[in-house]
């Protein structure tokens, strides 16, 4: 089997800031595995950017495991040889691809998925100034699932100005960590007025403990708190939505390891994204069949996908043709 390894840099159609950061552009890798017959397989992550990785840093993780790759591996195998990660991801991606192909049936039913359907996605708006969330939102209002991102400075002001904007989208709330458990305790009982059906990762990783014995009356999901299924139980009786990423997980095989695990556990799914295009995020709505929230908007929020790609329109997204992926 050959393979390569392509960084790629997407532009965004704004930049994109979340309480920790802001893009500029979308910095992928993209894995392609070839046999003898002429099949190829791909797929593409963006890593794990507060896990410090890199396309540099995937790409060496990659070439690192090169041998095995050129002798044809598992995706079993792989899962053996590289960590969880966007480098892990990405060549786990492929390996469906190119699996799908060589048995003529398409991914998701390889993973048991007869018939898949479109799937009603987020579409999120970054941080910005409050007149600007309202507008944002107002010409995002044809979309039913808003995926707010806020700081700790006036969160209950931008919600307001996006539900102004839309308000009869049900609105995602994601504060990537930038909470402190009091201003949660503080925030959340303001929010139910406000079309938030989901309170995404407030709070930084660590702190979980403190929920112990708070209900909150707005759902709340772990993100950045859950890479595998072992971290599942720092979740329980805590938060009830595990967001899975295929970079955080490893790649599709282990995200449905990881979604299995919790469904069993009592625990709804949301299938979410780091930046990327269409081949990023294909390959996730196999694991958001089964999943209460989707928010696979990574190509809504670049100036440049994949020719092929994901159609999207009025906020669901349709099953990735075959030839595309899987």
């Amino acid at each position: 089997m050959q393979f390569t390894i392509e960084a790629r840099s997407w532009p965004r159609q704004e930049p994109f800031a979340i309480s920790r950061s802001v893009d500029y552009t979308a910095e992928t890798i993209v894995v392609t595995v070839s046999d003898e017959g002429g099949l190829r397989g791909r797929g593409e992550a963006s890593g794990v950017d507060y896990h410090g990785e890199t396309p540099s840093s995937m790409t060496a993780q990659i070439k690192s495991i090169g041998a095995h790759l050129e002798r044809g591996l598992s995706r079993a195998d792989l899962s053996r040889l590289l960590p969880a990660g966007g480098a892990r991801s990405a060549v786990d991606i492929a390996l469906w691809d190119i699996e799908a192909k060589r048995s003529g049936r398409s991914a998701f039913e390889l993973a048991g998925v007869e018939t898949p359907r479109p799937l009603e996605t987020a579409f999120t708006i970054g941080i910005r100034d409050l007149d600007a969330y309202e507008a944002t939102a107002r010409g995002r209002s044809d979309h039913s699932l808003i995926k707010v991102k806020v700081a700790s400075d006036q969160p209950l002001k931008a919600i307001e100005a996006v539900h102004r904007g839309a308000p009869n989208a049900r609105l995602i709330v994601d504060p990537n960590m930038a909470w402190s458990v009091d201003q949660l305790k503080e925030v959340a009982p303001k929010l139910t007025t406000l079309g938030v059906v989901l309170l995404e990762q407030p709070i930084a990783v660590g702190d979980e403990r403190l929920l112990d014995g708070y209900a909150c009356p707005v759902p709340l999901c772990a993100d950045e708190l859950i890479q595998d299924a072992s971290d599942l139980p720092r979740a329980l009786g805590r938060f009830s939505v595990i967001n899975i990423k295929l970079d955080k997980a490893g790649g599709l095989t282990s995200a449905l390891q990881l979604q299995n695990a919790a469904l069993r556990m009592g625990f709804r799914t949301m299938i979410g994204c780091m930046a990327g295009t269409s081949l990023a995020m294909a390959p996730g709505l196999v694991v958001g069949q089964r999943c209460a929230f989707v928010d696979l908007d990574g190509p809504l929020l670049l100036s440049e996908d994949w020719p092929d790609g994901l159609s999207y329109k009025m906020g669901m997204v349709q099953p990735p043709a075959r030839s595309f992926w899987g």
